[in-house]
């Protein structure tokens, strides 16, 4: 674990994160950059309906009006909060067409409003919800074509696949290893300071690793096409695939015949 927690500080030096990106480039393999996003989405939008799941914060909805000038042709924008003023200054100076859903995506009510695109975008949002496989299986139920995500990650501990870190309840002292404030993030509610309920999904919640946001993916019914790495960020293309995992809730006939092939098998026992 020591040298983990070695591998993280010293990735979180600018230069030596720079390096980082420089040698995986040197290497061949594809490393992202936020800045790398609109470029992204207008390769994917022209002629595709389109979504950005979590469009207001820091953004205004700018991801979805690119995605209108690249040629998208129905374009909504979801958010637990806003619209903000810039936003609708854009969108009038504009005279854009985005609709704006104020909802929660694993609201079943704001699912039906948004309905099925061909485009889903998430940047941002997956670290921030408590149940990330429940956000990325409501993303799952949207998406025609393609899911352009993009998460804050944490490095992969070698010899641990599918490792994750929960970020609420961390001492001050844990929690330090885990501030990007090096990195040019100023504040990251429930890492720079404790975990404050009131946040909401303002709060940072978990720290995946690559190989555990890879499995969630494949489990929610994504097949990863292409993925951007960073040190603390992964961005996948995705396509919508069959998954055979169903956590559909029973009604009550078939409750009650789940229930007597178990009793009959005799193998449910306490553990």
């Amino acid at each position: 674990m020591y040298f983990y927690k070695l591998k993280v500080i010293l990735l979180k030096i600018p230069a030596l994160n720079h390096l980082w990106r420089n040698w995986n480039v040197l290497r061949g393999k594809k490393v992202g950059d936020y800045a790398h996003l609109p470029n992204i989405i207008r390769n994917y939008s022209n002629g595709n309906s389109f979504v950005d799941i979590g469009c207001m914060w820091g953004v205004n909805g700018e991801y979805a009006f690119i995605a209108e000038e690249a040629g998208a042709t129905i374009i909504k924008g979801v958010d637990v909060f806003g619209p903000t003023p810039e936003f609708e200054n854009k969108k009038s100076a504009r005279a854009s067409k985005v609709e704006f859903i104020l909802g929660d995506i694993t609201n079943p009510k704001t699912l039906e409003k948004i309905g099925s695109v061909d485009i889903a975008f998430c940047a941002g949002v997956l670290y921030h919800h408590p149940s990330p496989f429940d956000l990325l299986i409501a993303l799952r139920s949207i998406c025609k074509k393609t899911l352009i995500l993009r998460t804050a990650t944490i490095p992969e501990i070698r010899g641990l696949p599918n490792a994750a870190v929960y970020f609420p309840m961390l001492t001050a002292q844990n929690r330090k290893l885990w501030n990007l404030k090096s990195l040019g993030l100023q504040f990251q509610a429930g890492i720079s300071n404790k975990f404050t309920p009131e946040e909401g999904y303002g709060n940072w919640f978990w720290g995946l690793t690559p190989s555990c946001l890879r499995s969630l993916l494949k489990t929610a019914g994504f097949k990863i096409d292409i993925e951007f790495t960073e040190p603390f960020a992964q961005t996948m293309i995705c396509k919508p695939e069959f998954s055979s995992f169903n956590h559909k809730l029973p009604d009550k006939e078939e409750a009650e015949a789940i229930a007597n092939i178990i009793s009959k098998k005799g193998t449910a026992k306490p553990a």
